[in-house]
């Protein structure tokens, strides 16, 4: 439930937010959730008291789909990834919303060119990808599509980053964004150096944690890969590229996961045992860590 943290994070920006579901009383949830984020945040110093108390008030909830959307400068969708759902909601949010309103998708990795390809007005359509948990991540990504104005989502970057997130422009609409790209080409590797016995699942999560991802936060590729020194950094890539793993499709260890119906901690059982290891508890440490991170970035 992306909403919630979104609107959240707007409101804290100092907009007017409301967030808006098929029903009232999913709605109302919407905005507890909302609340309690915001309470979170305050409580550990990630949010003053008197913006605290002005996000509260900025905050609000509904079902009025109708009578809200035409009075909306900016819309974020965070709705199921279904493709055809999302090309007819947009159709009829350009429909009815005002002319120079934003609408926004919080689409992973869905084609925004083709969400706004029903629309008549697709320049002010654009992705704003909140990472997961939105109330915690700072960072958004906006993805202009193929008719998306620059200058629009300019200006979405701007009133982001007023919010407190730190958006990126992804200047190509293609598969994965940018975050995801890099994401999927770990995924890929980790699960291939497990499929070709090289070393655990435990492992590589561990040398992920211990290793690179620890200092990711304060030091990016490009800093590693220059400060170390291109002419070595490209031997490096030149030595282990011949062994990676090229194919264009999942890994198949996980195509054979997911064949015998484990699919992780939903279904009990993935990589690990979830009838011995908490799903809970492994979201817990990380946001415990995450807004640990955000407090010694804040100070």
């Amino acid at each position: 439930m992306m909403g919630p943290g979104i609107a959240g994070a707007l409101a804290y920006g100092g907009v007017q937010a409301t967030i808006l579901s098929r029903t009232a009383d999913s709605a109302a949830e919407g905005l507890k959730k909302a609340l309690a984020q915001l309470e979170l945040l305050e409580s550990n110093g990630l949010l003053e008291a008197d913006r605290a108390a002005k996000a509260r008030q900025l905050l609000t909830s509904s079902a009025d789909f109708d009578g809200l959307i035409p009075m909306m400068d900016l819309v974020v969708e965070s709705a199921p990834e279904n493709m055809e759902f999302k090309q007819d909601l947009f159709a009829k949010l350009d429909a009815i919303s005002k002319p120079d309103a934003v609408l926004a998708s919080n689409t992973s990795g869905m084609s925004i060119t083709a969400i706004a390809s029903k629309c008549l007005r697709p320049e002010r359509v654009m992705t704003t990808h909140f990472w997961n948990p939105p109330h915690l991540m700072p960072l958004v990504e906006i993805v202009r599509g193929a008719k998306t104005d620059p200058a629009m989502a300019e200006e979405v970057r701007v009133l982001l980053a007023y919010c407190g997130k730190v958006p990126v422009i992804v200047k190509r609409d293609t598969p994965g964004q940018l975050g995801n790209r890099l994401q999927m080409a770990l995924v890929r590797e980790a699960v291939h150096i497990v499929q070709e016995g090289i070393a655990d699942v435990e492992d590589v999560d561990l040398a992920a944690r211990s290793g690179f991802g620890l200092r990711l936060p304060m030091y990016g590729i490009f800093e590693h890969q220059d400060i170390v020194g291109l002419d070595m950094a490209k031997n490096i890539v030149d030595y282990v590229a011949t062994d990676l793993n090229c194919e264009r499709r999942a890994p198949q260890l996980m195509q054979d996961l997911v064949a015998q119906g484990h699919l992780g901690a939903k279904t009990g059982k993935g990589f690990y045992d979830w009838s011995v290891k908490s799903a809970d508890q492994v979201k817990a440490r990380r946001d415990k860590f995450v807004l640990q991170v955000l407090k010694w970035t804040r100070d």
